[in-house]
């Protein structure tokens, strides 16, 4: 680093990454990835990672992720819901890092809902 501005350029970054998993929802699409134990155990660290990796790349600032405990639906994990304002809760089962990426970019971006994935509407 050697100015301010590289610091205030870092700075930026790091709060946009910061608001992605902690912002205010207002009107914004919302990503639930289920990281129980018996999310993590079936791979939900890398869906969740996928899920941040493709939101980057996308430059998708209007998508707020979060994380919550075990749903009870443990042979469906890992689990990932994605809810955009004014339409239902999708909920996906048994997505990995690619389904994942797949389901941010056919789903969240074109706002077309992968049937053979979904376990709840």
């Amino acid at each position: 680093m050697k100015s301010l501005d590289e610091l205030a350029k870092i700075r930026d970054e790091a709060r946009k990454k910061m608001e992605i998993r902690a912002g205010e929802s207002g009107e914004k699409t919302k990503i639930i990835v289920g990281m129980g134990t018996c999310g993590i155990a079936a791979g939900a660290r890398e869906t969740m990672g996928a899920v941040l990796q493709e939101l980057e790349k996308r430059n998708l600032d209007n998508v707020l992720v979060t994380q919550t405990g075990c749903v009870g639906l443990c042979e469906q994990e890992p689990i990932l819901e994605v809810e955009i304002p004014g339409q239902p809760r999708i909920s996906y089962g048994k997505v990995s890092a690619e389904k994942a990426r797949q389901i941010i970019a056919r789903h969240v971006v074109n706002g077309n809902i992968i049937g053979e994935w979904v376990i709840n509407r």
